[in-house]
């Protein structure tokens, strides 16, 4: 189903109601508004493949490659499933994300894989400017000891690192609280995806939420906001359309045949 005007508005009419609180750090903001996701895949073409009865989403990308669902009514701790099936010369892969996540933070990612790839060196560099901590075991913990992030090595099942993200309660220096949410990005996630959601993850700048929105933990910090999220998401959902239709331009004259050439026939004789 596409991104129709009146979803906008119905996304706009909402956050208009709220009193806006800028809410950090991002691993404590809470889940906000899962539209920051589906929006951004419809407006580039993604379909809503799911009964429309069912409070789970699932939508498929418009080659059918990608596959993200969203399911509240999870039995496992994990919400959200995003999936790529094997393409030409690419592995399959897959990654999930805990209920808590940051709808921001997991846009980072689905913006990126809708948007034409660009390179990425290494996905930790964002980690790394942002200020958070290393350890001995080459893993990474946010200022407040909440949020770990780890690449884990190469072992006999796996022949590449995969990113185990948690946030965990800080109640003992010595031994880690209660798992607030997690992320798991396989090993055959592009770089470039990783360090999307990373960066995301990462960036200092807080989240919009609502006053009375939940957060992950009480120890979020919220202040009053001068921002419009709403402004904000349209102008980032009519981005990610205009990308999506420059990409869809490329494809199809790339896999338009040239045209004949006729061949110049000598003029006959009288």
């Amino acid at each position: 189903m596409p991104l129709s005007e009146r979803r906008l508005d119905a996304f706009a009419d909402q956050h208009a109601g709220q009193i806006p609180f800028d809410t950090s750090p991002r691993h404590l903001a809470g889940p906000g508004d899962a539209r920051h996701v589906t929006h951004g895949l419809a407006a580039a073409g993604w379909a809503t493949v799911s009964d429309p009865l069912s409070a789970e989403i699932v939508m498929a990308s418009p080659d059918h490659r990608y596959r993200l669902q969203f399911d509240p009514q999870s039995a496992t701790s994990a919400w959200w499933r995003l999936r790529a099936a094997p393409g030409d010369n690419e592995r399959g892969w897959y990654a999930e994300f805990g209920e808590l996540v940051p709808a921001e933070v997991l846009s980072g990612l689905t913006d990126a894989l809708i948007a034409p790839a660009s390179p990425q060196s290494d996905p930790w560099q964002s980690v790394t400017s942002a200020g958070w901590r290393p350890d001995e075991a080459g893993a990474a913990h946010s200022p407040d000891a909440m949020c770990h992030i780890e690449r884990r090595p190469t072992s006999e099942f796996h022949e590449r690192p995969s990113w185990h993200i948690e946030v965990r309660d800080a109640h003992d220096t010595q031994y880690p609280g209660p798992r607030i949410w997690h992320a798991y990005l396989d090993e055959h996630v592009p770089d470039h995806l990783a360090g999307a959601f990373l960066s995301a993850l990462t960036d200092q700048s807080p989240l919009q939420r609502g006053m009375f929105d939940r957060t992950a933990h009480y120890s979020a910090v919220k202040e009053p906001s001068p921002l419009r999220v709403v402004d904000a998401h349209i102008a980032r959902v009519k981005v990610l359309r205009a990308q999506a239709r420059a990409v869809r331009r490329q494809q199809t004259a790339a896999a338009k045949p040239p045209a004949p050439t006729t061949a110049v026939q000598p003029t006959a004789r009288r």
